[in-house]
């Protein structure tokens, strides 16, 4: 019988997506304490999702011994000391994006995990999307060929209603703008793809809103496995896309258009010669279609839990992610192209905030 592993989630924003993946995990997850200082949120969720207690005391879920894993869905700036608090208290976390404000919070939540047998899963749903999970399924089928450059674009908007809500927009509580709150589902999956990036040249704007923080930047990329990267991102763009396109040696694969799922189905996959073509059509007609998204991932990680093993996503997935941003903040405020990786010595290490 598989074992049920049990979730105290913390936030009612975002926390409603981890939710509808636990229950479509229900063989796997029990959810039994949701927490939020959003009383009319949170308690609509629990109501919404059958789950039993509902509090405003987060310090309750660290005492328990009857959770397994803490799911903090929280503003961003809370993230590193619930996440802390939560290892420490002997649990395993997820804890959504942006993880932390700076590479030296992901380094120092590393060295707390690994002094304990705790797994910590940062969240990039995005990349279980079908079309870009064929798209791996042909790197490593050997079908792509070198690759030569992607482009990524994020075009979404967000108008002054959006940043109503009082932590959004600004340093302190957002800790950046759409490069890092918006984009960066998109810019994970070069990372997922490519691999790490070795060096960004950034422009960054505040142009659709009056805000602290960017909505708008212009990414020129190169990676540390030769190839290069164009990635922008708006949040005034009055028709949201998001598109990504891969130019390899022996093919070119394009998403879909639609904002927030384009690692969806139906991925273009287009060879350069016909026999090559019936080749990648044929390896495609083979590809078993799995659960995507928060479901998928959140399946992967309770295998990693019960099974021992690296989770889905790691906090070195997290680093490379938070470093492209790093990377860009640091680039826009000096006019020069950034070196990778952030290390100790780099002046943006402990926080990008200015």
């Amino acid at each position: 019988m598989t074992r049920k592993l049990r979730v105290g989630v913390v936030g009612a924003g975002i926390a409603q997506r981890h939710l509808v993946g636990y229950k479509w995990n229900e063989s796997l997850y029990e959810v039994p304490v949701l927490c939020s200082l959003d009383e009319d949120r949170g308690q609509a969720l629990v109501a919404e999702y059958g789950i039993a207690e509902y509090t405003q005391d987060v310090e309750t879920l660290f005492a328990r011994d009857d959770l397994d894993i803490i799911d903090i869905s929280t503003p961003p700036h809370s993230h590193f000391d619930l996440s802390r608090r939560a290892i420490e208290s002997g649990k395993h976390v997820t804890c959504e994006k942006p993880l932390f404000g700076s590479i030296a919070e992901v380094d120092e939540m590393a060295r707390i995990v690994a002094g304990t047998d705790r797994k910590f899963m940062p969240i990039f749903q995005y990349r279980y999307g079908t079309g870009l999970q064929k798209l791996k399924m042909l790197i490593e089928l050997g079908l792509t060929g070198r690759p030569f450059l992607t482009t990524i674009e994020t075009h979404w908007w967000r108008g002054p209603a959006y940043y109503e809500v009082p932590w959004r927009g600004k340093w302190a509580t957002e800790l950046g703008g759409g490069l890092l709150g918006h984009a960066i589902h998109a810019h994970d999956m070069l990372n997922y793809v490519h691999g790490a990036c070795a060096e960004v040249f950034a422009y960054g704007e505040t142009l659709v809103n009056k805000i602290e923080v960017e909505d708008t930047m212009a990414l020129a990329v190169k990676m540390q496995n030769g190839s290069l990267a164009s990635l922008s991102m708006t949040l005034g763009s009055r028709k949201e896309i998001s598109r990504l396109r891969f130019c390899f040696a022996d093919m070119v694969a394009e998403s879909i258009l639609e904002p927030y799922t384009m690692g969806r189905d139906p991925w273009v996959f287009t060879a350069g010669e016909p026999e090559h073509q019936a080749r990648i059509d044929a390896a495609l007609a083979n590809y078993v279609v799995k659960e995507d998204g928060y479901t998928r991932q959140f399946e992967l990680f309770h295998q990693a839990i019960v099974e021992g093993g690296e989770p889905p996503v790691t906090l070195q997935d997290a680093r490379n992610s938070l470093e492209l941003v790093t990377a860009a903040y640091h680039s826009q405020r000096t006019g020069q192209p950034t070196p990778l990786p952030i290390t100790a010595d780099h002046p943006l290490y402990r926080s990008w905030l200015p």
